[in-house]
This record gives structure tokens, sequence and C-alpha cells, in this order.
């Protein structure tokens, strides 16, 4: 078999097989503008998008979530976009699932395929790989759910702590959904979580290359502020509404809804539910670009850098 190597300054060389289709990923964090960029790449290939983006694939959360627009949607063929109802269960596992099944029938057509979006644990879940966990049991799926509604995250994270205290020193105790899902596997197994994270990388019958794109810090909050100002202006507000008897679902435990329930509880007042959305957008994209600068494979790139970014992905698809 044919390899062309492949190098970027600072990062390790990486091998590319010539006779595999190419998945380029294209991530960063919330707000920096992958939308705009992946229409372009996406139309200079002629190829699809497939959305990394684990709100996005909910059908009623589109202005909070920046999903695609019509016209971009009619634009270039989307998937993994508003698939999904706010009741529906879905997992990165499920996500991997999906995406290679979609992904081995689309390389049939081209050599090359985009997935963009923001979503750390799904862009690993398509490049890396989910460990090999077991599927929870309704039974016990129900049992967790109704003892959180009842007890509290605070409660299940105390257990948590018992039953499996290496991974509750690094799960994000804020995420109920990670945090009921290690319990599940607990009680499920009689085993720790942490026991089935093997981390191990799963082969790909793919290249992938992988393209962040970074602004500076002042530049990006500039961008996020001015981002959840237009939502709101589009109808973020009415969208809230129409969601609100979901409110307790893990799918609607989203930044712009959680803040807006506070308003309409009459927690909070709306100018400061909206300051509230700013910051915590502003904190997630840190989170993000902390999770992402771990992956020495990526490539970075300011988003206004259009040329180069394209010469970058010229001259390895050419290989």
């Amino acid at each position: 078999m044919a390899f062309a190597l492949l190098r970027r300054d600072c990062n390790p060389l990486i091998f590319f097989s010539m006779t595999k289709p190419t998945l380029i990923v294209l991530i960063g964090p919330t707000g920096v503008g992958k939308t705009e960029l992946s229409l372009s790449i996406a139309k200079k290939y002629n190829t699809s998008i497939v959305s990394c983006d684990s709100r996005q694939l909910y059908a009623d959360l589109k202005i909070g979530t920046a999903a695609p627009t019509p016209e971009q949607l009619a634009a270039v063929p989307h998937y993994f976009v508003g698939t999904l109802g706010l009741e529906d269960y879905y997992s990165a596992a499920q996500f991997e699932t999906d995406v290679l099944k979609k992904l081995d029938e689309l390389f049939q057509t081209t050599p090359v395929v985009l997935m963009t979006g923001g979503s750390m644990m799904y862009v690993d879940a398509v490049c890396k790989g989910i460990d090999d966990i077991p599927t929870v049991d309704a039974e016990t799926r129900e049992l967790m759910i109704r003892r959180y509604e009842e007890e509290g995250l605070e409660r299940l994270c105390a257990e948590l702590k018992i039953l499996d205290p290496e991974y509750y020193a690094i799960v994000d105790l804020k995420n109920p959904k990670r945090v009921i899902h290690a319990l599940e596997i607990c009680y499920m197994t009689g085993k720790t979580y942490t026991s089935f994270r093997t981390r191990t990388c799963k082969e790909r019958p793919f290249n992938i290359l992988k393209i962040g794109l970074k602004r500076d810090r002042e530049e990006l909050y500039e961008r996020i502020n001015r981002r959840v100002d237009m939502m709101m202006d589009e109808g973020l507000l009415e969208e809230v509404k129409a969601v609100y008897a979901y409110r307790n679902l893990n799918s609607l435990n989203t930044v712009g809804y959680k803040e807006l329930f506070k308003y309409l509880d009459g927690e909070w007042e709306l100018s400061f539910a909206v300051e509230k959305i700013k910051q915590n957008s502003r904190i997630y994209s840190r989170k993000q670009m902390t999770w992402f600068k771990r992956d020495p494979e990526i490539a970075w790139f300011h988003p206004d850098a259009k040329e180069e970014i394209m010469a970058y992905l010229d001259a390895h698809l050419d290989c």
C-alpha cells in the first residue's frame, strides 16, 4: 500500500494512506466561525457536511444552537442536524456508530467528507472511538432518572464518589448526563465505570485531517457576545418558551436555554439572563479550547486565513 507523508511544524508526522478516503474535521470553540468556512470547504470539494454538534441534533433547538439555516442546508447536504426529538436518548457512542455508517455510505461516491462542530466527545467518538461500555438496560435507566428527579444531582455525585472515586475526580460534576451514566454502569455491572474506560484509539478505514480554528480571546468573546444578541433578536426567547414544558430534560441542559428558564421562572431579570448566556458561552469556549489543544494532530488557523487553509487542504488531499 502506498503512503504519503504529511507534516506540519510542531505536529508529529502523520502518514496518510493514498488508497483511503479522507475525513476533514473542522473544529474550534463556539462562535469562532466554523459554519461559513465549512460551507466553503464543502462546496470546494463537492461534498457533504456531517455535524458533530450534540445539540444541533434536536429539531426544536434551532436558534439557540446556531443550527444551519434552511438556505445553508439547501446549499450543502448536511447530516445529523435536526434529527431528534427533545425526549430522544442519544449518546456519543450512538453518534460514533451512526456516523461511521453514514461515512461508509458517503465514501462510496466521494473521496472527501467534511465533519464540523464543537462537541468534544462527539469529535473524539468518530476520530478515536468510544470504549466498549455495556448498554444500559431500561430498568436501570428509569431508576437513575427517577433518582435524579427526586434526589437531585448533588446526591448522585456523592454516591459516585463512593462507587467510583477515580471517575468522580475527573468528570464534570455539573453534567447530570455523565454522572448518571457512570452510576448506571456501576449499578448494572457491579464494576466501576472507570474499569471500562480503556481509552484505546480505534483504527478507522479512512484518513483524518484535522483543522482547528482559533481567535484571540478578546476577539472571540466579542463575537460570542454579538451572537447571543443576534439570537435574542431572532427569537431565542420565543423558542425557549416553546420548549419550557420539557425544561428538565437533559437535551435542554444547554447554554442559552437554562438561563432563560430562570427568567421565565421569575428568578432572574431578562437582561441578567442574557448576560449569563454570554458568560456561560465564554466559559464553554475555554473548555473547548482546553480539550482541543491536547490533540497534536490539529493544524491551527485563524478563520480569516481562508486561502492558507484551502492551500493546506489541497496540499494534503493531492498527495
